[in-house]
């Protein structure tokens, strides 16, 4: 029996022998994370110097791109280097380092939605108290919340898996690290960590999904009880919220739903591809989306009733 210090690298058992084919592989990689930096590295920037930008909505979107950056940076340059590698293997201490890095990727993820979408509650359900409501102060709390709680919760998470498990393998079926796959490979008794897992990620989840819910009923039954014209206009500025908070939840339940069953009659290839899936597409969806729709927003705004949603002319 060997303990988790004993263990000095891990090696990562899903990707294949592709010879020739991986420089291919390399450079479709390559490009897709050029351009997932480049277009979230532009919106930041666009945010950041363009004064007429700096309001609630933006702001939340300038932390859900950065929160994309850091998602897509703790697991595109790793790939990267595993395509090319003959030997797939990773030291102990990176393992647990990608841990916590996709882990609190994915619970910002989840968090900055959920304050989007209280953000768009405000602004729909109380335009003429919005600015009272939505101070610079409650602005900053939300956003340090939104960062905070994870990666205070996700490094307690990793500390703990890292001290308490006694593993009898060190072999990953998977293209990067993963906290149950760890968990898998213990021979002790892996329940308080396997339990302390599910706790942080279910209520991060729940607690996202109940202000989502909650927040969304406020706003459909705001917005259907107006006119077709406010109806249309308002429920069209949440679109790029709800395909967002949709592609991330699906690439989530695929990565929670393969973790924790067997999906071993599911071709490698399709259980690769679901593994990264919320590390991949949200991070390149999200900037598209919203940079599409950004010069949208205040066109739909202009045509609403002033006096019944003004607030919407800013989201």
């Amino acid at each position: 029996m060997m303990n988790s210090t004993q263990v000095s690298y891990f090696t990562l058992a899903a990707y294949l022998d592709t010879g020739p084919f991986k420089y291919l592989y390399f450079m479709i990689v390559m490009s897709l994370y050029i351009f997932i930096v480049s277009v979230n590295v532009m919106l930041i920037v666009v945010i950041c110097v363009n004064r007429s930008l700096h309001e609630p909505m933006y702001i939340f979107l300038c932390s859900l791109f950065v929160n994309n950056l850091y998602g897509s940076t703790g697991l595109f340059p790793f790939l990267l280097v595993q395509i090319l590698s003959d030997i797939h293997t990773v030291s102990a201490p990176f393992c647990f380092l990608q841990i916590y890095c996709v882990y609190t990727y994915g619970a910002v993820e989840y968090l900055n939605l959920a304050i989007m979408s209280y953000d768009r509650y405000l602004a729909i359900c109380y335009p003429l108290q919005y600015n009272s409501h939505m101070t610079s102060k409650k602005i900053a709390t939300l956003i340090a919340l939104t960062w905070l709680y994870p990666l205070i919760a996700c490094i307690v998470y990793t500390i703990y898996l890292h001290s308490h498990s006694q593993l009898c393998g060190n072999v990953i079926n998977k293209v990067y690290c993963d906290g149950h796959s760890i968990v898998k490979l213990a021979c002790s008794d892996s329940h308080i960590v396997n339990a302390l897992g599910l706790i942080l990620t279910f209520g991060v989840i729940f607690g996202a999904l109940i202000v989502i819910i909650y927040t969304y009923m406020n706003i459909f039954k705001v917005c259907f009880s107006g006119s077709k014209q406010t109806r249309q206009k308002a429920v069209s500025t949440c679109t790029p919220h709800l395909a967002s908070l949709f592609n991330f939840s699906v690439g989530a339940s695929f990565e929670l739903l393969q973790s924790r069953f067997n999906f071993t009659n599911v071709p490698i290839m399709m259980r690769i591809f679901l593994s990264v899936y919320f590390l991949t597409f949200p991070p390149l969806f999200n900037p598209v989306m919203y940079g599409l729709k950004m010069s949208k927003i205040r066109v739909i705004g202009k045509s609403l009733p002033a006096h019944s949603h003004s607030q919407l002319v800013k989201h």
